[in-house]
């Protein structure tokens, strides 16, 4: 493939299933990519962390260049769109701020700490159904419930039909890929309109029902003065309970197999209890849960001797990134639980957009993968992994495992 040829081309077969060949050769030589359909595409570390650190825009309503400006005219003229645009991952400074500070406290280090008897508790019975059973999908048995019990505790939300809100979210989240399909987003925001009623029916019942958890410290907030809109409101819940769930669960999926595809990793792992943390943002290295950010410049922006226009929308490659060995070295695309410099990934993002989550997300990593390597140092895959479909927030959809 000429360099002329080469295009970031997400629906291409096979890219869900493993991207990196692709984002390997467009960040080897097209770092700096301008995309036909009218986005701009960086792959290298150093490129990716600058503009994430930047004050560069997160607003998608300020991109004013190439194609991807009148797709998102159209969906913003979408009044249903409540639970995405007004959550503060969608918007900057000072608005950002001003939301951010409602919750921070919530994920402080000190209190995240503190859930580690409770995330312990849940992992332990996760593993206790995987041994009665001999395995299972570790996806439906342990990276998807031990998050979603996690956050939902946390917030103190009202028990729901868990199968549907997982199909809803997982729609949802789907809003953060590159979508061209407009039956794909006639469906996201038809999921938007659903887990906003939910949201909207759960914060009158905490309203009714308060209690010493998240969601009634933000009704509280919104209560008490005009920091927080109705709608304003409804979008951080949003953002918290998807979030707080979606995410962990390809970190958790996504380590694992990684870690069943290296035997030597594996069992290194299983003896070396002190490596749990820096296996974890080796994992998030190595195959992040989110694959991609944007930004949108507020100013001509240089880069990669290219000058990207004002209002043009700009795709960071967090997976490209995470494997750039002018950073990681030349075993860059290998799993290291022992790498000196992992915790220098970008897959928590960066500046004030930092991953609000990221010490939640260690912490149940850490457990839930440290503690399976141990309770099952003979794991080994019982069957073909099914991926979710999603090009950003990548990862299985089953993970069919054997205990012994």
């Amino acid at each position: 493939m000429t360099q002329t040829e080469l295009m970031f081309n997400p629906f291409e077969p096979g890219f869900t299933a493993n991207p990196y060949p692709q984002l390997t050769a467009i960040r080897e030589r097209l770092p700096v990519h301008e995309h036909p359909l009218g986005f701009w595409l960086l792959t290298r570390h150093g490129d990716v962390s600058d503009l994430l650190k930047s004050k560069h825009s997160v607003e998608e309503h300020r991109i004013s260049t190439g194609a991807m400006a009148e797709m998102y005219r159209q969906l913003d003229g979408d009044e249903a769109r409540r639970a995405v645009g007004l959550s503060m991952l969608d918007r900057d400074a000072p608005d950002h701020t001003r939301l951010r500070k409602l919750v921070v406290k919530a994920f402080t280090m000190r209190t995240i700490e503190a859930l580690a008897p409770r995330v312990t508790e849940l992992v332990d019975q996760a593993l206790d159904r995987l041994a009665a059973a001999g395995g299972g999908d570790l996806v439906t048995e342990l990276a998807f419930p031990l998050p979603f019990t996690v956050i939902s505790e946390m917030m103190g939300m009202p028990d729901t039909d868990h199968v549907r809100l997982r199909e809803l979210t997982g729609t949802l989240v789907r809003s953060l890929e590159p979508v061209n399909d407009p039956d794909v987003l006639a469906a996201i925001a038809d999921a938007d309109r659903q887990i906003t009623a939910l949201t909207v029916d759960a914060i009158e019942w905490k309203r009714r029902n308060p209690a010493d958890d998240l969601l009634t410290a933000l009704i509280a907030a919104e209560d008490g003065g005009d920091r927080l809109s109705e709608e304003e409101l409804v979008s951080q819940v949003v953002l918290l309970y998807v979030a707080g769930h979606e995410t962990t669960v390809n970190l958790i999926a996504n380590g694992t197999l990684a870690l069943l595809n290296d035997p030597a990793q594996f069992s290194l792992l299983a003896s070396r209890p002190d490596l749990d943390a820096n296996a974890v943002d080796e994992l998030l290295r190595f195959d992040p849960p989110v694959q991609m950010s944007r930004r949108v410049t507020l100013e001509p922006y240089e880069v990669g001797g290219h000058v990207i226009p004002t209002g043009s929308a700009v795709i960071v490659s967090l997976a490209a990134a995470n494997r750039d060995p002018a950073v990681f070295g030349d075993n860059a695309d290998n799993v290291d639980v022992e790498r000196a410099n992992a915790r220098h990934h970008v897959s928590f993002g960066g500046g004030i957009h930092h991953c609000l989550g990221a010490a939640l997300a260690r912490l149940e990593g850490r457990i839930a993968i440290g503690r399976l390597v141990r309770r099952f140092p003979d794991l080994r895959l019982a069957g073909e992994v099914s991926w979710n479909g999603r090009i950003n927030l990548r990862g299985p959809a089953t993970l069919p495992v054997a205990t012994s």
